[in-house]
């Protein structure tokens, strides 16, 4: 699998002679450096297609992975420029479907992704709270945070990454690749992301008998144990870089629902799992509402997979129907069946539900109670279909056929969000066969498009993909500093994606903007946050906040206050992009990022 791995890595034995092409003839003699490379010189943009030829080359996605950590490890603009233009090719290496295979063999692949010496993140074990402090002050001393203090953090504990389950210490290839994706969608600046895996010990076995493995090698504590040892090391981490915004990633669903409960109006801090997969998802239901011929009201939402995800998106589903389509909460509620590895969840089922999904048991069940996905089907007859089960196939060409005969008279809506693609509920092909072409189509990982046979239709997958929102809820956050992260400013930044769609892609029938558009998308949702923040009072920049009151000229902030409408201003959105951090068109002699 990883057989050009070690000719990739031979490039990168020197943070400058691997790019030492691109240096002017000019300044090479005051360097020292004639004699050292070649006589000719490459422009940047001849370095760009060069790099972009080669990856095209390789054809494993984890050495094609390997090769562009190499690149962003010794040029990070050249890295950010192949990924800004290359958006729809290189952002499935860098992170889903490819990072899963990456975390999956992580403890082997660590010891060439970086050069010696070189930080790429901060690793806290268990056994390492007491000194955490200490632990921090070599990070800061490592990456230069003095001059360079983190803005952003992506924090797991790999306890449950993507679809994969528990990976411990390897999760830390998610943060790193969360980051990659700030800095492309919105403009983070690089040398400010700071990756964090906290090491508490995992539950797979398989690792713990590894001895490649470079985590722990114990099980993971108990709860009380989990969460003291969280307070540790978020208190310390506040203290350490205290304007730093958090975002939490991939913890097992408890601890993620935990977590986010505790600390959500104490920090300024995210799930992403949580509320960003709702809100990404919130906007793509809201088109395909609209597109599916039914009013929202009629509508019956059956999903599949009842996990920290899954919930989130029910949750935000729930905003989105009282919000904008003016139901009561228990009005919308009684839209949704959940079915987990149990079958349809319900009050009189016989077990002890989880918190989490109390408010989901369905109580006008009778004696009927649906042990499988099918059966489920049958008996709620959806409308939508959503799938965060990690199950491949879980949509069966059975129930997809199902679906489609229950909706003949309206557009069907499948919504598969599982990643990676192995894990993924149905492709995207498998949907439209089932359903005539007539399904609404949103995935969590990307799909091919598709050709609808005998014509010359070729219609787009639409995709749930988190990378829609949250570079914009992590640039707003860095910018407005707010006090906290409510529900209805994730929902201004879900409105705000929903209505960023031009006329021909609504008119291609797509669910999301094209992927190509992502910083111009960015800078709106990241405007519209912003917008939000300082109507709810919570934002603490006041340059920011005099911004958008100066901007605020048909009063939308006092009718924000009553509800997210996603507004943004064209002032806030060019101030925004302003601020975003782009690659430079030169070849930087030394990079400390």
């Amino acid at each position: 699998m990883y057989s050009k791995l070690k000719s990739l890595m031979s490039l990168n034995s020197s943070s400058i002679k691997g790019f030492a092409s691109a240096i002017p003839k000019s300044t090479r003699g005051p360097l020292k450096l004639d004699g050292l490379m070649p006589t000719g010189v490459d422009t940047y943009k001849q370095l760009e297609l060069k790099a972009i030829n080669q990856l095209q080359k390789i054809s494993s996605p984890v050495d094609k992975y390997m090769f562009l950590s190499m690149l962003r490890n010794n040029n990070p603009s050249l890295f950010y420029r192949i990924v800004l233009d290359n958006i729809r090719e290189v952002a499935p290496i860098i992170y889903t479907p490819t990072i899963g295979h990456v975390c999956l063999a992580f403890s082997d692949l660590y010891p060439f992704m970086s050069p010696p010496g070189k930080v790429n993140g901060l690793y806290i074990s268990l056994d390492q709270l007491d000194r955490i402090d200490e632990v921090i002050q070599n990070y800061k001393v490592a990456a230069d945070s003095e001059n360079n203090p983190p803005e952003i953090s992506v924090i797991t504990d790999g306890s449950r990454i993507l679809g994969l389950g528990d990976l411990g210490v390897n999760g830390m290839g998610i943060p790193i690749g969360k980051l990659q994706l700030y800095v492309a969608g919105a403009g983070l600046n690089p040398k400010r992301c700071l990756p964090i895996v906290v090491d508490f010990g995992t539950d797979n076995e398989e690792f713990l008998k590894d001895p490649n493995y470079l985590g722990l090698r114990r099980k993971r504590p108990d709860d009380k144990t989990f969460y003291d040892g969280m307070e540790k090391v978020l208190s310390s981490l506040v203290k350490a870089f205290p304007k730093m915004f958090i975002q939490f990633e991939d913890f097992s669903t408890d601890h993620a629902f935990g977590l986010l409960e505790k600390y959500r109006y104490k920090l300024t801090c995210f799930n992403d799992d949580i509320q960003g997969t709702g809100a990404v998802i919130m906007s793509g239901f809201m088109k395909a509402i609209s597109l599916s011929g039914i009013p929202a009201e009629n509508h019956r939402i059956l999903f599949c997979g009842a996990g920290s995800a899954g919930i989130g998106v029910a949750d935000k589903l729930i905003d989105c129907l009282v919000i904008y389509h003016g139901m009561t909460t228990e009005q919308a509620r009684k839209l949704f069946w959940l079915v987990d590895s149990k079958g349809l969840i319900t009050s009189n089922r016989g077990d002890k539900l989880s918190s989490h999904k109390e408010p989901y048991a369905r109580h006008d069940n009778g004696n009927a109670q649906c042990k499988d996905l099918l059966e489920a089907v049958n008996f709620v007859k959806p409308t939508v279909l959503i799938g965060l089960s990690t199950v491949k196939g879980q949509f069966s060409n059975q129930i997809l056929t199902r679906l489609s005969e229950i909706n003949s008279k309206n557009r069907p809506i499948v919504f598969p969000l599982s990643n990676p693609e192995t894990k993924a509920e149905c492709t995207f092909e498998e949907a439209m066969v089932a359903t005539q072409n007539r399904v609404l189509f949103a995935s969590g990982t990307a799909f091919p498009p598709y050709k609808i046979p005998g014509t010359n239709d070729i219609r787009i997958p639409g995709q749930g993909n988190n990378m829609y929102v949250f570079p914009a809820i992590g640039l707003g956050a860095v910018l407005a500093k707010p006090k906290y992260i409510t529900d209805t400013i994730i929902c201004a930044v879900s409105k705000a994606l929903s209505d960023s769609l031009t006329e021909s892609e609504i008119e291609a029938g797509d669910l999301y903007p094209r992927i190509e558009r992502l910083r111009e998308v960015s800078a709106e949702l990241t405007a519209a946050f912003i917008h939000q923040s300082v109507a709810e009072g919570l934002a603490q920049d006041t340059q920011w906040v005099e911004r958008v009151k100066n901007s605020d000229t048909n009063g939308m902030l006092e009718k924000n206050k009553e509800k997210p409408t996603g507004y943004f201003s064209p002032d806030i959105v060019k101030a925004v992009k302003e601020q975003m951090w782009s690659p430079i068109d030169t070849i930087p002699l030394k990079s400390n990022i």
